[in-house]
């Protein structure tokens, strides 16, 4: 519990940093040209250059970091009379309200994974589309399989 509570404060400095960082990224290569001037055009629109592929990796990174501190606020608000004692500590249930917490957060994992891939998609940001669409439902369906005092 201690890991996923300096996670989840730790999270906010990581992941303003790194938007900061895929910020000035973007800002350095944007008078550079986002898409190959050689070959197929659908090459050309698929493969993106360098400056944009190193934009792409700062953003990827990012959203890793946003995805952690995402799951370590689940585990966090959850561990609040959700989750039972196998990992939590306390056998019984402290919120009355909660019984709808873990299939909460598990749809809103899956929403935000579905929506911000396909962001990244139509934004050309492959590596980025690629790590929401891994580590979201992955995470979501790991919070899913918590034992809970409802269940």
């Amino acid at each position: 519990m201690l890991f996923f509570g300096l996670v989840f404060m730790g999270g906010w400095a990581a992941a303003v940093a790194a938007l900061v960082y895929a910020a000035v990224v973007l800002v350095r290569i944007w008078p550079r040209d986002w898409v190959r001037l050689h070959g197929h055009p659908a090459v050309r629109l698929l493969v993106p250059t360098h400056a944009y592929l190193r934009f792409d990796v700062a953003l990827a990174v990012s959203a890793l970091l946003i995805d952690l501190w995402l799951v370590s606020a689940a585990i966090v608000f959850g561990s609040d009379g959700i989750f039972t004692e196998d990992w939590m500590g306390y056998p019984g249930m402290t919120d009355p309200s909660g019984q709808g917490y873990q299939a909460g957060a598990v749809s809103a994992l899956r929403t935000t994974a579905w929506w911000t891939s396909g962001i990244a998609a139509l934004c050309r940001c492959w590596t980025t589309a690629g790590v929401q669409v891994c580590v979201l439902p992955l995470a979501a369906s790991w919070i899913g399989s918590f034992d809970t005092y409802y269940t």
